[in-house]
């Protein structure tokens, strides 16, 4: 018998999203690794299915990757689940798959739910693509630097972020991304799923008051899982950078044209530093 890695995913909340493969897969494998196993004996519980379960984690993959794959070559049959979606992604399964495929044996990954696409969806935003972050950093400057990195491209942004700490995700946000329209997906596909959309301060007040609330024994506060939906760039944030490029731009002619330098070598340094129009950059020289 052939060996074969199935990436099993299984469902973000609701157990009727679990599709007949997966429960096949399931059924058929010699056994069952598990990001933990008492999330996914659980499931298997749910569905009647008797299988022998492994725990197989972030700490744990460093070590037992390779014996895995070395499992598979010898011909087993390895489903591996993550706690909920799919496996690979923002979840230690994205080293099981790249290690089976380095060692050239079979990997099946089976389609089913994944919480970045389904809030993609349920935000509503405009553009029609988007970047996944992941899980958005913990630290507020390595918020920042994230927004930063990315806040140029063209697509909507999407990252997980634990309740604890959503406020404070969403202040950075608002700091970095004023203008940007923000999607809070909780608990998608379960009983009490929620999508808050608005422009990002708006968004941040609604959650704080929340967390205020709960402060003072007077609200549930902010619980379940998380992904934050941030639309592309609108446009007045556009025509805000465009006005904040200009501004740059004259001040920087003026030091140019101070040091000497003539009115096209100063328009071209304008383009190269700025990215605005050589029109827009040659009038900003005339001017300087």
């Amino acid at each position: 018998m052939t060996g074969k890695l199935i990436i099993v995913p299984t469902p973000i909340g609701n157990l009727g999203d679990m599709t007949a493969r997966a429960l096949e897969a399931l059924r058929t494998s010699d056994v069952v690794c598990a990001e933990d196993t008492r999330v996914t004996g659980k499931l298997l519980l749910a569905f009647g299915i008797e299988k022998r379960v492994e725990r197989l984690d972030e700490t744990l993959m460093a070590r037992r990757a390779e014996g895995v794959v070395q499992r598979v070559r010898d011909g087993e049959v390895i489903a591996y689940c993550s706690d909920a979606g799919m496996p690979g992604v923002s979840d230690p399964g994205l080293r099981l798959v790249r290690a089976a495929r380095e060692a050239g044996v079979a990997v099946e990954v089976l389609p089913g739910p994944t919480a970045a696409a389904t809030a993609y969806v349920a935000s509503g935003c405009t553009n029609p693509r988007f970047f996944f972050g992941g899980f958005f950093p913990r630290k507020d400057a390595e918020r920042t630097a994230a927004l930063e990195a990315v806040r140029a491209l063209d697509a909507a942004l999407i990252f997980y972020e634990s309740p604890n700490r959503l406020v404070d995700a969403l202040d950075c946000i608002a700091d970095v991304l004023p203008l940007r329209c923000v999607s809070v997906c909780r608990e998608l596909t379960k009983l009490h799923e929620e999508v808050v959309s608005g422009v990002s301060g708006q968004v941040r007040d609604e959650f704080r008051a929340r967390e205020t609330s709960a402060a003072t024994g007077k609200g549930a506060g902010i619980k379940g899982e998380i992904v934050i939906v941030i639309d592309g760039q609108s446009e007045a944030e556009r025509v805000s950078d465009a006005d904040a490029a200009t501004e740059a731009a004259r001040v920087r002619a003026h030091q140019l044209a101070d040091a000497g330098m003539r009115k096209k070598q100063i328009a071209r340094a304008l383009v190269d530093e700025f990215g605005i129009a050589r029109n827009d950059a040659y009038a900003i020289a005339l001017e300087a």
